[in-house]
């Protein structure tokens, strides 16, 4: 039977077909409902993102090499020994009393907390499409492709800048299209 079997078909495979496995039904199988790898980083930048305090957009991040082996990831919050206490998370006021002053984006984390000496000709997995500012440190970082969950904020001025920015850089950039709707965790590891 071919490796691209379909999971239907698994199901009219008799046991009698399965004895030269010793018996055991679909050894040598298969499954065909695993995660595509946009699937998988986009889903480990999602999990990232849950790491946010930002009461409004939690945003995450996964670099991934040309191996495809993750060499960082981020999301957004304060700079390390800021305590998120002494500082405002609000969107509203003057700009020292809001967390526009202070947050680090979830991109600009993820190339900053790098396990590796550069992510040069790496792809970045963001939830959400990257300022201009996210963008000049991708750009001027190496990334050669950027693949987005969301463009919230399409039509603003910082976002326009990103997309010139990208495009004229030769910087890749896509939607992340998922090939299913959800993915679940469960923290029970001993179910049968």
């Amino acid at each position: 039977m071919s490796d691209n079997i379909l999971a239907s078909e698994l199901n009219s495979v008799s046991l009698k077909e399965n004895e030269s496995n010793g018996g055991l039904p679909w050894v040598g199988f298969k499954r065909n409902d695993y995660l595509s790898w946009d699937e998988y980083f986009m889903s480990v930048a999602l999990l990232s993102a849950q790491r946010s305090k930002d009461p409004n957009r939690q945003v995450g991040a996964c670099v991934v090499n040309s191996d495809n082996k993750i060499v960082s990831v981020g999301y957004n919050g304060f700079p390390v020994g800021c305590d998120d206490d002494d500082f405002p998370w609000g969107k509203k006021g003057g700009f020292l009393d809001t967390k526009y002053a202070y947050v680090c984006h979830a991109e600009m984390n993820a190339v900053v907390n790098r396990n590796t000496t550069q992510v040069k000709d790496c792809r970045i997995y963001v939830t959400l499409f990257p300022c201009n500012e996210c963008t000049k440190l991708l750009i001027q970082s190496g990334i050669k492709e950027v693949i987005f969950g969301t463009d919230s904020y399409h039509d603003e001025k910082q976002f326009i800048a990103s997309r010139k920015m990208l495009t004229s850089a030769g910087v890749n950039e896509r939607k992340f299209v998922p090939l299913r709707k959800s993915i679940t965790i469960d923290f029970e590891f001993d179910k049968s």
